[in-house]
């Protein structure tokens, strides 16, 4: 596509950063969908932005799925063309979003993964004197207890927590700031890790979790720590933070099935998102109905 394509996409982006406030995880989200359909439509003929229609758009999705993208790849990739034309219109560069009537081809509902009881315990009641490992107890522990974002977790300041209180305030996606409360285990945690804090950190860093060079931790940084706890904690499966987070909202759901109040606690816009965790309680039910239930009890292969 030519220049004033690009011009368009670069401007596009800019709203998003300026306007609609997006980070910088989610703006790359988009740069990377659009310029992926972008490839795709120069290769089936179509000569830009201006010009693509349904038909087009529909041969592009049906490529593309050829090729081997998912379903949910597809989708995320046709919401990011949907609000790309909105765009296009209100700066008047086009008359019709092409999008809109266009679907992604059903994907298969992946449900969360999760960890039990044991296994938080195996993850979280480790004991130790190193510093680092401490303020891993403490990112895992706030994770679990107020199910945050990896990205809200990275962000926190000093500031934003309140233990006397014990609440804490996060800034989610569309720098949206919730309040939280923290649960007794993860004071605990915080406590300890504050007394180390205050022998790594620069004086002039106001992040809560800070490496060793006591500059703020990133969130790769932190995958990285949790995987290698989860490693040494012997948990099954890989651990990191969207985990901790899938079994907070999961654990929560099972208690009170307040599905409202764990939407306002995970910072999702839509309750379709969080709704999700039902199904993941419903087949927690299903395993306890069939190991209890006298008439539904699966007979131990002999």
């Amino acid at each position: 596509m030519d220049s004033a394509d690009e011009r368009l996409l670069a401007g596009f982006l800019r709203y998003l950063h300026s306007e609609r406030q997006l980070s910088p995880h989610t703006l790359n989200n988009y740069s990377r969908d659009l310029e992926r359909l972008e490839a795709q439509l120069e290769e089936l003929g179509c000569a830009g932005w201006r010009t693509l229609d349904e038909r087009k758009l529909r041969r592009a999705v049906a490529q593309l799925h050829g090729n081997g993208l998912s379903g949910r790849s597809l989708a995320r990739l046709l919401s990011a063309t949907r609000t790309f034309y909105r765009y296009l219109s209100r700066e008047g560069e086009i008359g019709q979003n092409p999008a809109l009537a266009v679907q992604a081809p059903k994907a298969s509902r992946r449900l969360p993964q999760t960890l039990d009881v044991d296994q938080l315990s195996s993850l979280l009641d480790q004991n130790s004197d190193d510093s680092l490992v401490i303020r891993d107890l403490a990112m895992m522990e706030l994770l679990y207890s107020s199910g945050l974002r990896v990205s809200e977790l990275a962000s926190l300041n000093l500031f934003d927590l309140d233990l006397r209180d014990a609440s804490l305030v996060v800034t989610g996606k569309g720098r949206k700031t919730r309040m939280l409360p923290i649960g007794r285990k993860a004071i605990a945690a915080l406590q300890r890790w504050l007394k180390q804090r205050a022998t790594l950190a620069a004086l002039d860093e106001t992040a809560l979790f800070v490496g060793k060079q006591g500059k703020r931790l990133g969130v790769r940084a932190i995958e990285q720590r949790l995987r290698r706890q989860g490693e040494h904690a012997g948990v099954s499966g890989r651990v990191y933070p969207h985990r901790l987070r899938h079994s907070f909202a999961s654990h929560m759901l099972e208690s009170s099935a307040d599905l409202r109040a764990v939407q306002e606690l995970l910072g999702h816009a839509d309750i379709a998102t969080t709704q999700i965790y039902t199904h993941l309680d419903f087949q927690h039910l299903m395993e306890v109905y069939e190991q209890s239930h006298p008439r539904a009890k699966r007979r131990r292969e002999e």
